[in-house]
């Protein structure tokens, strides 16, 4: 018997009929228990009870929210770690170094870099921003199985992918000082976020298809409107100081043909939700197609899964309308040398 029925029957001593209701009533609540094996609540007294001063039983608690509603919140509230909480020692200076390979690559990893880029530049606010893939977002998300590769891949391998494709470069070992402190910068970022589930802001937003197919004519013209001021009319971006501030979006020394955002659903939910730089939401959806394939209309480096023919590596890596790979486009077939 709980403490709760001690002390109901304790406020009935005085009356042997009270005594015989309690009784009555604990029996039955154990007699129910025993039958449907859980818990039953004990039942409220009477008006007349009460006045003769029986216990109001307390308001049962809310039942505890379900691990998985627990886990929703954590991802719905997370916070990447910012500058300020950045720690010492030498934990601390491997998170630096990881900071300014991803904000200076080409400086920093030198040695793996091929083009113009910068890792912050499709991953803004050094990683940090929700709806530009940012790293802490790899982080809880790695391992996993890619189609692009074919095999379960690890945060090394993913970030050796980005040096491959993304900076037009080569992959450093997955044991080299770079790799180790890219992943170290993406650890402490994610500290705190969950892992294995849905985050808001992880990867780049997926857009609807657009009402119209997405056009190069309208393209061309929002980003003469909304693009070219920071990019260049020619799409080669800006240096100032001998360092890329705005980087080229085609040519030779942007990304080559295998990075992700040569796909034109990535490079429009990248450029819906974060483009012209700081007022982001600004351009339609359509207006965000359209420049994407406009974009990715322009001659850039070589997919180095080539095989020797434009049209063979696009039956086998760009064969979906996403690509504009080996596509004709006023009269130049792309990826053709």
């Amino acid at each position: 018997m709980n403490t709760s029925r001690v002390n109901g029957l304790a406020l009935f001593a005085g009356s042997s009929v009270a005594i015989a209701i309690g009784v009555a009533v604990g029996m039955n609540v154990m007699f129910n228990r025993s039958i449907h094996d859980r818990p039953a609540r004990a039942p409220a007294p009477s008006a007349g009870e009460v006045a003769k001063g029986a216990a109001v039983p307390a308001a049962q608690p809310a039942s505890a929210p379900s691990p998985a509603v627990l886990q929703r919140q954590v991802a719905e509230s997370f916070s990447p770690q910012g500058e300020a909480s950045m720690p010492g020692g030498e934990y601390g200076k491997v998170i630096r170094l990881g900071e300014q390979i991803f904000t200076q690559t080409g400086q920093y990893a030198k040695a793996y870099v091929g083009n113009d880029l910068n890792c912050v530049n499709c991953h803004l606010d050094a990683g940090r921003k929700g709806d530009s893939a940012p790293l802490w977002a790899a982080f809880v998300h790695y391992p996993a199985f890619r189609s692009k590769t074919g095999q379960v891949d690890t945060l090394a391998s993913r970030l050796q992918g980005c040096f491959t494709y993304s900076m037009n470069g080569k992959a450093p070992p997955a044991d080299s000082e770079v790799i180790t402190a890219l992943q170290t910068y993406a650890a402490w970022m994610a500290k705190g976020a969950p892992v294995g589930m849905p985050i808001p802001g992880s990867g780049y937003p997926k857009l609807k298809k657009p009402a119209q197919p997405a056009d190069y004519a309208r393209g061309e013209k929002v980003f003469a409107q909304n693009c070219a001021l920071c990019h260049g009319a020619d799409g080669q971006g800006q240096q100032a100081g001998g360092q890329q501030v705005f980087p080229p979006l085609w040519g030779a020394r942007s990304f080559n043909w295998g990075a992700g955002m040569h796909q034109m659903g990535n490079a429009a939910g990248f450029i819906h939700a974060n483009m012209p730089l700081g007022q982001g939401g600004t351009l339609s959806e359509q207006d965000a197609w359209d420049v994407a394939m406009f974009m990715n209309s322009h001659e850039r480096p070589q997919d180095p899964r080539f095989t020797g023919s434009v049209e063979e590596t696009r039956k086998r890596y760009h064969d979906s309308d996403d690509s504009m790979y080996g596509r004709k486009v006023a009269g130049h077939v792309l990826g053709s040398p």
